[in-house]
C-alpha cells in the first residue's frame, strides 16, 4: 500500500520549547464552526501566558501577533484540528487568536476520494 511521507515544513520547535508550549495544550479554546459560501471557518484561542513561551520569531514583529503558520508549526504548539484546516490570520486587537479556513465540504471531499482511491486499488 502507497503511503504519503511528507517533510516538516516550517521551524520546529526544539524540545524545550516543545514541552514549554504544550503545558497550555489544555487551555486552548476551539469556537464552533461558521461558514460563508466557500469557506468554513473558526478560531482558536490560546491562553494569553502561552503567548510568552511562543518563540519570538513566531511573530510578526511589525503589528505583534504571530505570523501566519504552516500547519506543521501551528500543531507543533499543541493546536488539534480535523485535516484541511489554514492558518489564514491573526486577530490583530487580541493576538492570542487565530483564525482558521478550509473549503466548505472538505471532509466529504475527502471520504469520496479516498472511497475513489480504494475503489480503483480494487480494480
Amino acid at each position: 500500500m502507497y503511503q504519503h511521507f511528507r517533510t516538516f515544513q516550517g521551524r520546529k520547535l526544539t524540545d524545550q520549547e516543545r514541552a514549554r508550549v504544550l503545558e497550555f495544550q489544555d487551555s486552548i479554546h476551539y469556537s464552533p464552526r461558521y461558514a460563508d459560501d466557500t469557506n468554513e471557518y473558526r478560531h482558536v484561542m490560546l491562553p494569553k501566558a502561552m503567548l510568552k513561551v511562543i518563540p519570538s520569531d513566531y511573530f510578526n514583529s511589525e503589528v505583534g501577533t504571530l505570523r501566519i503558520l504552516t500547519e506543521d508549526e501551528w500543531r507543533g504548539l499543541g493546536i488539534t484540528q480535523s485535516l484541511g484546516w489554514e492558518h489564514y490570520e491573526c486577530h490583530a486587537p487580541e493576538p492570542h487568536i487565530l483564525l482558521f479556513k478550509r473549503p466548505l465540504n472538505f471532509e466529504a471531499e475527502m471520504r469520496a476520494a479516498a472511497a475513489a482511491a480504494q475503489q480503483q486499488q480494487q480494480s
